[in-house]
This record gives structure tokens, sequence and C-alpha cells, in this order.
């Protein structure tokens, strides 16, 4: 999950492209992670010391971590506790950057650290992935909602829905917030549906993709080949909205109070994003597309 927040903070201060980020999680599962990236996260070396034993190792035969030792950087004990420690989604994804030569080890040092600081995260909040944080992640795509009550209510969805793309489509993906105008004419597959409050309308959503994504979300939703844009193509994207509205009104109701209804979701192969009148508008970048998700008056 952190690799998304991560990976998004350092896309939105422009620190890397959207395509190299992308890039890198596609790449996370093949990288090795490394003593020095977890020496920096841990705070037990620095980015200049990292690159000093580096050099060493270049001229000397020696683990990484003897060298560290034996320069005084490092315990015993503190290479057995970095070797032995779960190794999180977001400092793979660091490593793959530092890798691609995307960042340096300086860089991570400086990007973690200040994201870290920013959003006032642990080291045990970037393994567990606090709701706080995934709330945190969800307002730095309401930058234009100004209404407190919306805002609130599309935060707690987004990070709902943050949550439930990873769970059950994957987590290969980056997030940015995008223009409805923007949303391609060949993305012409779309499910809706209405969240009301008394039968009045509260906020609509709707999912949006071409024939490519919507085939590979409807195989990755469904744990099975989907190859033909037919009627079990279209069901995945309305099962996953009902799904998503479905938790979504069920944890306002618990923790809330407040209840919501949902009205049947609704397909359909030829909307004019257009005709939308959007209040946020978000793309799921993955590997095999791209998916729109609209929060719609």
């Amino acid at each position: 999950m952190f690799s998304q927040y991560y990976g998004n903070y350092l896309l939105n201060s422009n620190i890397i492209t959207a395509e190299q980020l992308l890039e890198a999680l596609q790449k996370k599962s093949e990288t090795r992670m490394k003593l020095g990236v977890l020496a920096i996260n841990a705070g037990y070396m620095t980015a200049g010391q990292v690159e000093n034993v580096h050099k060493q190792q270049a001229v000397k035969n020696m683990r990484i971590g003897d060298l560290a030792v034996a320069m005084g950087y490092m315990t015993n004990e503190q290479v057995e506790e970095l070797l032995n420690s779960q190794k999180p989604g977001y400092l793979l994804l660091g490593q793959t950057l530092v890798d691609l030569g995307y960042l340096t080890n300086a860089a991570f040092e400086e990007t973690i650290n200040a994201y870290k600081a920013k959003y006032s995260i642990t080291d045990a909040d970037m393994t567990t992935a606090t709701q706080s944080t995934s709330n945190s992640m969800a307002e730095t795509l309401l930058e234009t909602v100004t209404d407190d009550k919306t805002k609130h209510l599309y935060s707690v969805y987004i990070s709902l829905l943050i949550n439930d793309f990873v769970r059950f489509v994957g987590a290969d993906f980056t997030i940015l917030s995008a223009d409805i105008k923007d949303i391609p004419k060949d993305a012409v597959y779309y499910s809706s549906q209405d969240i009301t409050d008394n039968d009045v309308k509260l906020f609509g959503t709707t999912i949006a993709a071409n024939d490519k994504a919507l085939l590979e979300f409807a195989t990755r939703y469904a744990e099975e080949p989907v190859t033909e844009i037919d009627e079990y193509a279209y069901a995945s994207f309305c099962d996953f909205i009902n799904l998503q509205n479905g938790l979504y009104t069920v944890n306002l109701s618990n923790e809330e109070g407040l209840e919501y209804k949902l009205t049947p979701p609704v397909y359909n192969d030829d909307l004019d994003s257009s005709s939308i009148d959007s209040q946020v508008c978000l793309k799921f970048m993955y590997p095999f597309g791209d998916i729109y998700y609209i929060l719609s008056k």
C-alpha cells in the first residue's frame, strides 16, 4: 500500500515522472533489497556513508554489512536486524527507483525523510498502512473540493477506493488527479451508480476504461481470463462499483451513523464523459492501461 503513497509523493513533488513510477511499480517484484537502502531508511547510515562503503567494496572483497561494521557505521547487531527485517513495498519501490537510476541514494534519503515528516508517519505506520495515512493520500487528490462536508465524504470514499483497487485489481498502479475532459475517446465502457440520502442524490460514481483496460480489469477482478467484451466483462465494472459503494455506505453507517442508499449500477458503452458533471476525476494508471474513476454532482 505505501508503495502508492510514497510513489505519489515523489510524483507530486516532480521528483519522478508518471512513466518512471509506473515502470518501477512493474519491476518492484523483481527487485533485490540492498542493505544500503535499509540502513538509510532505519537511520543507521547516511547516503554519504553508504556511498563510502560502496567505494570501498570496489577495492575490498567484503560484504557491505561487514564493511559498514569495519568502518564504524553500524554494529553487527544492527546489520543482523536489517537483514532479518520485513522488506516493505515502499522500500522495494525506493530500491527499484535507485536501481533504475531515477533516484540516487541521497535523493532516497531526502525524500523518504521528508515524506515521513510531512505526514507525521513512523516506520511502524509505513509497514502497517494506517487509516490516517490512507486519508492523507486521499486528501491530496481533493484540492479542488472546497465544501467541508463534500470533502470529508469524498476523502473517506477515495481512501476506501484505493484499498479496494489494491485488494481486487492489483497494487501495480499509480493514481493521478485528472480532468474529465482528458478521458480519451476510446474509453467508452462505463458503469455508474448513485449514492442517495433519503432518495435524493448525494453524489454519483462512475468507472470508465477502453476495451483493453476493461478486459484486463475484468480478468484480474474475476481471477480468470476474460477475453471478450461481453456481459461478463461488463459485470466486472458493475460488481466492482457496487462492492465499493456498498462497503462505503456500511462503513459510514457503522462509524458515523450516516444512512445512505444505492441505486442499481447501470452499464453504458456509448456514454459521452462530457455529459458527467464531474467534481473529482481520478486516473488509476496500470501497466495494462488506465482506469478512470469519477465522483460527480
